[in-house]
């Protein structure tokens, strides 16, 4: 998965084993309840320095008392390993605020 201009197929998606994640056509998606909407916006401020840093800007949607996040490599219509990549970033941020990714 090194070739961040490739899109992945289903299954080397369901090999990357990304926990909460799920593949909805052209994007991967994962909900983290957060409880409260403080909780939320730090998680949302972690995974925006994230995304800066790596130049991969997810879809974030901020609401009590979740995160909702949606990742696709719009520049070439489907999920490549930056999206992969990101995903698990964004997971270990939720993980380190004490968040699991809520089931889809």
């Amino acid at each position: 998965m090194a070739d961040h201009k490739n899109i992945l197929s289903a299954d080397q998606i369901t090999e990357a084993a990304l926990t909460g994640w799920r593949q909805d056509g052209q994007s991967l998606i994962a909900r983290f309840a957060t409880g409260d909407f403080a909780t939320g916006l730090a998680l949302v401020a972690g995974l925006g320095a994230a995304a800066e840093e790596v130049n991969h800007h997810p879809d974030v949607l901020l609401t009590y008392p979740e995160v909702t996040v949606t990742l696709s490599s719009h520049d070439v219509g489907g999920v490549t390993s930056r999206d992969v990549n990101l995903a698990r970033t964004i997971t270990d941020l939720a993980a380190e605020l004490g968040i699991a990714p809520a089931p889809a």
